[in-house]
Order: C-alpha cells, then structure tokens, then sequence
C-alpha cells in the first residue's frame, strides 16, 4: 500500500505566517523570487518546514491565491452589503485591484503554468458572479438606466477598463487613460442619478368568454 505524505493543515498560523512572507517576497521581488530558501529566510524558519506545508511551488502559490481571493471575496461582499451605488463600488474595487502588485505577478507567474491559470480562472469567476448578482438585485436583467447596456456586459466593462490601462500603464503608454477615467466616472454618475429598472409584471392571462 503506497504511503501518502504528510502536509501542514490549511488552518495552521505557521501556514499564514509562510503565506505571508511568499506576498512579502513577490510584492519586493517578484515572483521569480519565491523559493522554498528564500520564504524559509523571509519567516525565519528551515525551508523543510516549508516544504512541509506545501509540496510543490505551484502549491505555494495556489495557496496564496486562494488566501487572497478569501480575503477579496469578504471584503467585497461587505462592500456591496446594502451599497446604494454597487456600480460605483464595483468600478472603485476593480480600479484598486488591478494596481495591487501582487495581482500582476499572479498574473504573471499564471502565464507560465496552467494549474495557476485554472485557479485564476475558477477565484475570477467567483468573484464575477457575486458582482454580477449586486447590478442584477440593483437593476435587474434588463438594460441599466439609458445605456443599453446588460449587467453583464456593463461589469465587464467596469472590471475590463482598468484592467487594461494598468497593462498599458506596465509598457508606458498612458495616451487616453486620463480622458478615458473621466468619461467612465461621468457615465456613472449619469447612471447611478437614474431610478432602477422595476422588473416587469407578468401579464394575466384572461380565459376566452364562452360562445
């Protein structure tokens, strides 16, 4: 019978206290920089230690995405608790995240390997549905306001946008990022003024009078 090693529980402080110093390294460093030695220096710890907890280096950073992602999922939920504005929240909270450093080098190491862009993908969507649930309860499954636009087509611009002028931002182009911001902002001003959608009432049907 083959033997199954042993891993560090997901609910450990050591665990946190590793995570931490993986986000430490990437945020001064890069991702490049995460070894099981230099995240045994960084927590002042052996680096079996590490590799106690987690087995591969893929592992390491799944798990410090997960962890992030935890933590973007509660703060965002509370954010859209009762938000008056969730178009406003949403585009505030995707402006803040795509600027986050450890974002981009996520990002970055996913580009190299696909169990890191599976996770990505499946943290991203799980966000995306929660946002996508807040413009629905606010506006419902019509067009929002004037704009013609959907609720899924309109998050997808509310996170897209500044997803690509940080990308742009990263090789130096900054052309239109500024007149871009302050048309968006406009528009959602011009949207939020606006009374929400009222879902619209299904019609009675009445029975054929007898001949």
């Amino acid at each position: 019978m083959a033997s199954t090693r042993r891993v560090g529980t997901t609910a450990s402080k050591t665990r946190d206290a590793l995570l931490d110093a993986v986000e430490r390294l990437m945020i001064k460093q890069g991702y490049s920089a995460v070894s099981y030695r230099a995240i045994a220096a960084e927590a002042g710890v052996t680096a079996g230690l590490v590799q106690y907890y987690f087995p591969t280096q893929d592992d390491i950073f799944v798990a410090a995405i997960r962890r992030r992602s935890e933590q973007n999922l509660a703060r965002l939920t509370e954010l859209l608790g009762g938000a008056e504005h969730p178009l406003r929240v949403l585009w505030d909270y995707s402006r803040d995240e795509s600027t986050a450093a450890l974002t981009t080098e996520f990002l970055a190491r996913g580009n190299h390997r696909k169990s890191i862009q599976a996770v990505i993908a499946e943290v991203t969507e799980q966000v995306r549905q929660i946002q996508l649930a807040a413009l629905v309860d606010r506006f419902g499954n019509g067009p929002i306001g004037d704009t013609g636009l959907s609720a899924e087509a309109l998050l997808f611009l509310l996170t897209g946008i500044p997803k690509l002028i940080r990308l742009e931002e990263g090789v130096g182009v900054t052309t239109a990022h500024a007149p871009v911001v302050q048309a968006f902002e406009h528009f959602l001003r011009a949207v939020e003024s606006s009374p929400p959608r009222k879902p619209a009432k299904a019609r009675t049907r009445f029975a054929r009078p007898v001949r």
